[in-house]
């Protein structure tokens, strides 16, 4: 197999990989902190529970840390900016609303197809005066282990292919 053959090869399945990574959705993580504190992580771009076109959408049973959840698991409500924008965090379980802050819209397009926003924003409590601060962070920003394996593992190819091709050189100049 020649260099430019190999080359090719290690080329395509890069490109290969970078376009199954860029088909999945990063994991985003969040970080509440304020008068209430919560964590969670959800896919950058997901499909909502419960989409309602304008006004925003709900996640259900959205695992984290959510003080004074029954189960761990809450219902997330991310409000449309003409609404106040901002996010509920709702115990249904428990029959309990832990959380309604208002603040900027947290995602970007349509309600049946959200992408979240990465960033610091500012909420405030809703018809009250505590103050939260909403922090998004992409982890998958990241290279996972098999990303950087992959790397490792192509240029030890081309490395490869170039020491054979520099033998093969060196025979050839010795016969």
């Amino acid at each position: 197999m020649n260099v430019k053959s190999l080359l090719s090869k290690i080329a395509t399945a890069a490109a290969l990989t970078a376009a199954a990574a860029a088909a999945q959705a990063d994991t985003y993580q969040f970080t509440l902190t304020g008068a209430y504190n919560a964590t969670w992580q959800m896919q950058s771009t997901i499909e909502p529970d419960d989409p309602y076109e304008g006004q925003g959408f709900i996640v259900w049973d959205v695992a984290g840390t959510f003080p004074g959840a029954s189960t761990g698991l809450v219902d997330l409500t991310f409000y449309h900016g003409d609404l106040g924008g901002g996010v509920q965090i709702d115990d249904f379980y428990g029959d309990a609303t832990l959380l309604i802050a208002d603040g900027p819209q947290l995602y970007t397009g349509s309600e049946l197809n959200p992408t979240f926003n990465l960033g610091t924003f500012a909420l405030t409590e809703y018809q009250g005066t505590a103050s939260y601060t909403l922090t998004v962070t992409n982890l998958s920003a990241v290279p996972e282990p098999a990303s950087i394996a992959l790397l490792l593992g192509g240029l030890g190819l081309v490395g490869a292919a170039a020491a054979r091709r520099r033998k093969t050189e060196e025979e050839a100049l010795e016969a």
